[in-house]
């Protein structure tokens, strides 16, 4: 049972969310090696991009935008829990925690920009192929993506806010990481009108953002049902391809967690948490491998930095 204190004895919480793990260490290696991996994979891209002056261009400017968001979802939230699970450190202090809430909402709202982003270039590209460079170019997509962050930082910066303020009467928090949810819970007021809030604000996110980039897509098939030629439409699902993956892999598993949630199926503490872990690990893990594989030019340079051989085009 969580111990009851006064909000001016807390100066740090304690993370009870893997408590219930018979296997604490093998968890901990796996989301570890992941986690490696993410930041691995995600670093190369960049590189790849910036030291490519032929990939200076919007859509890859995008890419790399994403592999910072990725970095940013993951880093916010993975190295307190390979701290619980692989040396046992439990504790976060209370400042660090409130920052935590920030880096970790401001990292699910870029994600959710920077697709929506890069359907809006998709769109010009194949809507407007003969305006697109002199539409969208590398300033103002730079521009675009300086605002964008300006955007979510000012957005996520309500999420602490409104918990700064509230008496805390317990240090134990019940998920992995200092999350909205977990501190809400320490409080001594009734949670329901912040869970409202948080609701209210990750709700128009996630459906205006989806629905924009539903619309985007539309107007891309109406494009594409009036091309005559097939190689035409073959470049064009060639060029979306990728970034369909991403939004699948994306909004996919948060829309089964909002399903799960709303016909009341009672999942395990694991269960959640792994559901959890799922959504921050797998997109960011895959998107760098979906444009690196996916996207001609990554793949290229990819395989000349590997062999030194000019590959065969």
């Amino acid at each position: 049972m969580a111990q009851n204190v006064s909000r001016n004895i807390i100066s740090e919480f304690v993370i009870t969310g893997f408590d219930t793990l018979e296997k604490p260490v093998a968890v901990g290696i796996v989301i570890l090696t992941v986690y490696i991996l993410v930041m691995l994979s995600n670093i190369a891209n960049i590189c790849f991009i910036m030291l490519d002056q032929r990939l200076h261009q919007p859509m890859y400017l995008f890419i790399c935008n994403l592999a910072i968001v990725d970095m940013l979802y993951c880093t916010s939230s993975c190295p307190t829990m390979i701290g619980v699970l692989l040396v046992g450190y439990k504790t976060i202090s209370y400042l660090p925690c409130f920052v935590q809430i920030f880096a970790f909402g401001l990292g699910f709202v870029m994600e959710l920009f920077t697709i929506s982003v890069m359907a809006f270039d998709r769109l010009i590209a194949i809507v407007n192929p003969l305006r697109y460079h002199s539409i969208l170019t590398n300033s103002r997509s730079v521009l675009l993506t300086f605002l964008l962050w300006i955007l979510g930082s000012a957005a996520m910066a309500i999420v602490p806010g409104t918990l700064l303020p509230l008496p805390y009467c317990y240090s134990s928090l019940r998920y992995m990481f200092c999350d909205y949810a977990a501190v809400i819970g320490t409080t001594c007021v009734d949670p329901n009108p912040y869970f409202n809030l948080m609701t209210t604000l990750t709700s128009f996110l996630l459906f205006g953002t989806f629905g924009f980039i539903s619309v985007s897509y539309f107007k891309i098939v109406i494009v594409v049902k009036k091309m005559t030629s097939k190689g035409s439409k073959k470049k064009v699902f060639s060029t979306c391809f990728s970034h369909l993956i991403v939004i699948v892999c994306y909004y996919g598993p948060i829309f089964i967690q909002i399903v799960v949630t709303r016909i009341g199926l009672n999942l395990t503490v694991e269960q959640y948490n792994g559901l959890r872990v799922g959504t921050i690990l797998g997109p960011s893990l895959l998107n760098p491998f979906v444009y690196c594989f996916r996207t001609k030019e990554i793949r290229n340079k990819l395989l000349r930095t590997i062999s030194k051989v000019e590959p065969d085009e």
